[in-house]
């Protein structure tokens, strides 16, 4: 049996990543600090799958607790997801965003290197793609980013590719992920976001669970179907999935490598599109108001996701449908999230 070392295990993304693995009988020990995330969801991940997940709350910029937990365990392999995350946050703090997510991923390495760990997920996005390259997106297309947030993704990338060439017995897969959105089917686990969040399928559902009063769209005159944003949405499930594909991949390989793959479904939905999949999933009324759009938004960003298919034997199943569903289920369940 393997075990894993999850980074920010007990966020949105790692907590159901966390789910699968363990249905899957890997070993998972998680490591959060839990500054954008809370230890109940790690309860709740033992009450879906009826296991039990060792956890550190410690910070990965610790190598002392980083080192003492590689001694402690014998890891097979580590998921990589800590990190700041909010794009528009990082333009105010972007020197916050450059300590935490480069210097704690340059700890981690080394806290691996030193326990001779080189299996590694790394969590990227598909913020990497910037403003240059049109959709879909291809894993080979030139890097690059318009926000500080992004820019880490892209230097931890480089980090990757250039610690592979200096020592290739590291296997590295990074993936790279569209917009997640959805929650675990058993409305137990979900998305939290602290304060007002980030992203639309939280808001439209705070908006729909009477929380929020109405959802500002940002753009309605981009050259789309009906002139709002496209973005290609993949559930959090398929998502988590992906990352155990990784895994998989990576224990059966006979020669080491350093990939890239798209986690993405592959198509785009407009805003408007999700706004009417989301009413017709929770019967609600979503009030909406058209404003500028935001510099720097693309009007369309979707994957090419035939590598991960390819490569991985992997690729998203779930409808827009399945992820408001979802979505709404969460939210009626847990209108304060985990409080």
């Amino acid at each position: 049996m393997q075990t894993i070392l999850v980074t920010g295990g007990a966020g949105y993304i790692g907590s159901h990543t966390c789910v699968e693995l363990l249905e899957k009988n890997y070993e998972v020990i998680v490591i959060d600090n839990l500054i954008n995330s809370s230890k109940e969801s790690l309860n709740r991940v033992k009450k879906i799958t009826g296991k039990s997940i060792t956890f550190y709350e410690k910070d990965i910029l610790d190598k002392d607790a980083l080192d003492k937990i590689f001694n402690d365990h014998k890891i097979d392999a580590v998921i990589h997801f800590a990190g700041l995350k909010a794009v528009g946050e990082s333009t105010q703090i972007p020197l916050t965003y450059y300590h935490n997510n480069l210097t704690g991923t340059l700890i981690l390495l080394q806290a691996m290197q030193q326990a001779s760990v080189f299996n590694l997920v790394f969590s990227s996005s598909a913020t990497v793609y910037g403003e240059v390259n049109q959709a879909p997106y291809t894993e080979d297309m030139p890097l690059s980013a318009t926000n500080p947030y992004g820019l880490t993704k892209v230097m931890i990338e480089q980090f990757l590719q250039d610690t592979y060439e200096s020592h290739n017995y590291w296997n590295i897969s990074i993936l790279r992920y569209f917009n997640p959105v959805g929650a675990h089917k058993s409305g137990l686990i979900g998305e939290d976001p602290n304060g007002i969040p980030n992203n639309l399928m939280p808001y439209v559902s705070q908006v729909a669970v009477g929380k929020l009063k109405q959802l500002k769209v940002f753009g309605g005159d981009y050259p789309t179907i009906d002139g709002t944003g496209v973005r290609d949405y993949i559930h959090v499930t398929d998502l988590a999935l992906g990352h155990i594909k990784a895994l998989e991949k990576i224990a059966s390989q006979t020669q080491t490598s350093i990939e890239a793959y798209n986690l993405g479904t592959g198509n785009g939905s407009s805003v408007l599109e999700v706004v009417n999949a989301f009413k017709e999933a929770s019967s609600k009324d979503i009030p909406y108001d058209i404003v500028d759009r935001r510099p720097g938004d693309l009007a369309i960003a979707y994957a090419n996701a035939g590598k991960a298919k390819a490569q991985l034997g992997w690729e998203a199943n779930q409808t827009l449908k399945d992820m408001c569903q979802d979505t709404w289920n969460w939210q009626t369940n847990n209108p304060n999230g985990y409080r």
